[in-house]
């Protein structure tokens, strides 16, 4: 049992978008309303493409950067208080949480299809070079 979830979680972390749509179709058929189901799998697969991130960046360079991803988490954090707080002028956490974490979400997918991108053609380039 152990093994079947160990594989089920590295297949969340190595295929996010797997991910995403699991939590999407479960959270559908428990809310049954489409745009909470989109922002549950939205927040919850974000944690799955800075993983995937993080192990791309392993497989691609061999070399870890995690404290590069925790300091552009931070950093964004940051950010995100300061426009908040500039904007309002006062500080929802809430709020200001949701939109860092989206936030993080559009930049982990992003990075995610631009290493998937990089890894393909270096994988290539080495098959054929």
């Amino acid at each position: 049992m152990n093994s079947v979830l160990s594989a089920f979680i590295a297949t969340l972390v190595t295929i996010p978008l797997l991910g995403y749509l699991t939590v999407f179709i479960v959270s559908k058929q428990i809310t049954k309303k489409h745009k909470r189901s989109v922002h549950i799998a939205l927040d919850t697969s974000t944690f799955l493409f800075i993983l995937s991130v993080h192990f791309l960046i392993i497989v691609i360079w061999d070399k870890s950067y995690l404290w590069v991803i925790l300091l552009s988490l931070l950093l964004t954090a940051v950010m995100f208080v300061i426009f908040h707080w500039k904007a309002k002028k006062e500080i929802g956490m809430r709020v200001m949480f949701k939109g860092f974490w989206r936030f993080n979400f559009l930049l982990y997918f992003t990075a995610y299809i631009i290493l998937i991108i990089i890894g393909l053609i270096q994988r290539i380039t080495a098959v054929v070079g």
